[in-house]
């Protein structure tokens, strides 16, 4: 018998602006289609001009009548992300939703970020906490809801705080997991500081499981030639309905905290299967490198610090 498909409702979302990154392709367009076809103007901020157009070019013909604009960002260079914050300031539209969905995995190889960074740490989680940064006055006008999608990797290993640019010794998964766990933990002091400060916006997170996204097939751009070893047997798996999710059912848990009214501020959202990386989205447990504060505390300052932004306390 056919396994029945795995869904959820998005509410009306008329008059609202949503902003998801990494929204050219896999789990981020899906994310934006379903935002559009919910009524939402849709902003998706791309690198690749041609690689956006395409997308943006997609949803409008699954979603008749879409609201859908492209915008420039690198998230690897901070410059990048300081020009789409002026952008968008000078536009002075509000901003409603707020999904951190881009990034990037474990190239073979150190890469470091135009501001020299290594790749990982810079863009997954630097590039978006400057992305706040310059956006929380329109966040803050549209009483925002943030949702940033971390990974089951922020479930293992830790902050290399006495080498956060793994100069000394390179570990693409140890990088990986850092990127994560800190932008993890910077997406619940987000919420702290918002609840503090009165600043109306609230924030959560959400991981998409295990499914055979592009984020673990070949990219060239970062000298990785093959697949991520084990990509071809979750395909396998994900294919067969067995454990693991599909890259439709990925992009769920970032919707449903996005987009849920029932969705908690300081929420966590994932597959709700047994392991946790595949099923229907639900609220989940916070995993353990994520609940203390006072490391929440050390990555805001410190990312203040290297991202050269301060976000005022109100």
């Amino acid at each position: 018998m056919a396994r029945r498909p795995i869904d959820i409702s998005i509410p009306d979302l008329s008059g609202k602006r949503a902003l998801v990154t990494g929204a050219s392709d896999g789990m981020g367009l899906g994310m934006a289609a379903r935002l559009a076809g919910a009524g939402a103007e849709v902003v998706m901020p791309v690198r690749n001009p041609a690689k956006g157009e395409a997308a943006a070019t997609e949803i409008r013909r699954s979603v008749p009548g879409a609201k859908v604009s492209l915008r420039s960002l690198d998230l690897s260079s901070l410059a990048s992300v300081a020009a789409l914050g002026e952008t968008l300031r000078e536009e002075g539209d509000p901003i409603h939703l707020l999904i951190n969905n881009a990034g990037v995995m474990m190239p073979p190889d150190r890469q470091t970020t135009a501001d020299g960074f290594e790749l990982q740490f810079g863009t997954n989680h630097l590039g978006h906490f400057a992305l706040v940064a310059h956006l929380l006055p329109l966040l803050r006008a549209g009483r925002a809801r943030v949702t940033s999608q971390v990974s089951i990797a922020a479930n293992r290993g830790s902050i290399n705080w006495d080498d956060l640019n793994w100069e000394r010794r390179y570990s693409g998964q140890g990088a990986y997991s850092q990127s994560k766990i800190a932008f993890g933990l910077f997406g619940l002091e987000l919420d702290r500081r918002s609840r503090d400060g009165g600043w109306g916006v609230t924030s959560n997170l959400s991981h998409p499981g295990l499914a055979p996204t592009n984020l673990l097939a070949a990219r060239p751009e970062l000298g990785r030639g093959e697949e991520v070893t084990g990509r071809r047997m979750i395909r396998v798996l994900s294919e067969k309905g067995v454990l693991v999710g599909t890259v439709e059912t990925a992009k769920l848990p970032a919707l449903m905290a996005a987009t849920d009214p029932a969705a908690r501020p300081g929420g966590f959202y994932g597959p709700a299967w047994p392991g946790r990386v595949g099923g229907p989205p639900a609220e989940q447990r916070l995993y353990s490198r994520l609940d203390s504060a006072e490391e929440a505390r050390r990555v805001w300052e410190v990312s203040e610090r290297l991202t050269g932004t301060a976000i005022p306390a109100a």
